[in-house]
């Protein structure tokens, strides 16, 4: 009998994201995991200003500091924190490009 093996999905989009308690908001790239966000990249300077981009973020749901706290802890506590514990991605070339994603292999140096 074949095993069942479940690989995870990555996704990314555009979105505001309330960095302080003044209500301030930016755009950033959002990463998800199966559609719970767990962090996020500050957009190049000047991709602000894209109307692409803008559109993009006003489509998609604004996040605050303190929901992000609460789905990374979430995450960690379910050991689904990508950027923390091995896991079976499906496409492990969408995560973030400055984390050092665990994929199995030794990368110690």
């Amino acid at each position: 009998m074949k095993s069942l093996s479940y690989k995870y999905w990555i996704s990314s989009n555009y979105c505001w994201y309330g960095y302080d308690m003044k209500g301030n908001t930016k755009i950033v790239k959002m990463y998800f995991i199966e559609g719970v966000p767990f962090t996020f990249d500050d957009v190049e300077s000047g991709e602000e200003y894209d109307p692409k981009i803008i559109d993009e973020a006003r489509k998609n749901r604004k996040y605050s500091v303190h929901e992000m706290y609460d789905y990374s802890f979430y995450l960690m506590d379910e050991q689904m924190h990508p950027c923390l514990f091995e896991m079976d991605l499906q496409n492990p070339e969408d995560m973030p490009k400055d984390i050092d994603y665990i994929c199995g292999e030794d990368l110690s140096p």
